[in-house]
């Protein structure tokens, strides 16, 4: 097994507090309003603490049914959330899992940035390559557009 590390940042005009909330806290009945072109439901197995898992069902006609992430934890006071993605998805035969720490910061603007550092455990002598990172990341960043503009559209959400 291999571990590969990417670090990436993404900007958004959204406070850092609204996107917390949107993600983490909230991100169960956010992520089907959100993105119903792709999230049909999010399952909560245990009560929401650190070894929970959290089942995204996706809606069919895309290339997965479904993937469990497992909570590492959170931190509101920090703005900071763990998870890896242990199930489903991506993950085929040749990634193990997929560890993600995020943490939201202001910026400037009054929106934020959310930084983020991922950890691809590859199953065997499996190398991902930088091509296959991106297009898992590109995957991700479509959902969270569509939680930002969600945000941006409802402001009363998350707040």
């Amino acid at each position: 097994m291999g571990v590969v590390i990417y670090e990436f940042e993404v900007t958004s005009p959204v406070a850092p507090t609204r996107l917390f909330k949107a993600f983490v806290l909230e991100g169960a009945k956010v992520y089907p309003k959100a993105a119903p072109h792709a999230i049909k439901s999010v399952e909560l197995e245990g009560d929401g603490k650190p070894g929970s898992i959290v089942k995204i069902n996706f809606v069919e006609g895309l290339p997965f049914q479904y993937m469990k992430h497992m909570i590492g934890g959170h931190d509101e006071s920090n703005l900071s959330y763990s998870y890896s993605l242990i199930e489903g998805g991506p993950l085929g035969d040749k990634l193990e899992k997929i560890s993600y720490e995020n943490q939201f910061v202001a910026d400037a603007s009054g929106g934020s940035v959310c930084k983020s550092s991922i950890k691809f455990y590859t199953i065997g002598d499996y190398v991902i390559t930088e091509d296959e990172i991106k297009a898992l990341i590109q995957r991700s960043e479509v959902v969270y557009k569509a939680i930002e503009a969600y945000l941006l559209a409802n402001t009363d959400a998350c707040n």
